[in-house]
């Protein structure tokens, strides 16, 4: 393929601006929540991938959390089992738990794993059981109940919440040209499987790595103001106060808030961005502009 002196000189600009992003990053782990469009779309999932053998290469830490929603529904549905939502989390019970674990550890882990490995990277593929990576507990959900004054508690079956992680795989996996692909299944003590919000799971293990960054894709544009005029920078004053006014609200709420906790948990940086648009990743990463909303504890 020739390119045209305007374009080679594109190139050129494009690489001498990634280049002072590259230098920084280098050596750091960035923890990336894949799921929404990006993860459906045939294109998007090619940029993805491409991005993180990209990142890889040039020498970050890469880490890969999946979801798997729209999957398991339809699954579901072909055995006939019936899901039940509550506050947007999926009751599990425990046959819903093994379609829940053979979708997310075994078919869309796998085809997350084959993607990168496609597009030239070495992926490995894992769910938190591996290395007893993510340990985790029951969830209980309080919801104030109409007929009662107090909360009603609500067991939401086998729908955990993460206790801990043990980061020795992920280490492992840093020191070498591996790029971990985790499905977000944990373990209790008593060896009890539970299906946790891959949010959360990225989040947690942002934390435990004292990643550089946390991104998460989402189906929107990123975080913006009354007016709906999209935010590139915001600290996490920021975020709290408009919280607080209820300008993010709804099904946006977990997703800032686990974003919000990881910045307060030592992450430098977490990013809500568009992964609709091609090369989500590596554009918010590596250039100026970025492509969502970046969260940090500083103003800069």
């Amino acid at each position: 393929m020739t390119v045209s002196r305007q374009q080679a000189l594109e190139i050129a600009t494009v690489l001498t601006e990634a280049l002072p992003y590259i230098q920084r990053f280098k050596g750091k782990t960035i923890v990336v929540k894949y799921g929404g469009n990006a993860m459906t779309d045939e294109a998007l999932k090619f940029s993805f991938a491409r991005d993180i053998v990209l990142m890889k290469l040039v020498g970050m830490n890469p880490i890969i959390v999946h979801g798997g929603g729209p999957q398991i529904g339809s699954l579901l549905e072909q055995l006939g089992i019936t899901s039940k939502f509550v506050d947007g989390m999926r009751v599990t019970d425990s046959a819903t738990m093994d379609v829940v674990e053979m979708v997310l550890g075994g078919l869309v882990n796998k085809d997350i794993v084959n993607l990168i490995n496609r597009n030239g990277g070495k992926a490995l593929g894992l769910t938190g059981k591996d290395a007893s990576m993510i340990q985790a507990k029951k969830l209980l959900v309080e919801r104030p109940s109409e007929a009662l004054a107090t909360p009603e508690i609500i067991d939401i079956g086998q729908v955990g919440e993460v206790t801990s992680i043990d980061r020795s795989v992920l280490d492992l996996a840093a020191k070498s040209n591996l790029i971990p692909v985790i499905a977000p299944i944990g373990t209790d003590e008593s060896g009890h499987t539970y299906n946790i919000n891959a949010d959360l799971v990225a989040g947690a293990i942002a934390s435990a790595v004292q990643a550089e960054k946390l991104i998460l894709l989402t189906n929107i544009e990123g975080l913006q103001d009354a007016n709906g005029t999209l935010l590139p920078t915001l600290s996490a004053e920021d975020v709290t106060s408009m919280i607080s006014k209820g300008v993010i609200s709804g099904g946006m709420l977990p997703k800032i808030q686990c974003a919000l906790d990881a910045v307060r948990d030592g992450v430098t940086s977490a990013h809500i961005i568009d992964g609709r648009v091609a090369h989500a990743v590596l554009l918010e990463v590596l250039t100026d502009e970025g492509v969502g909303t970046k969260i940090s504890d500083h103003d800069h």
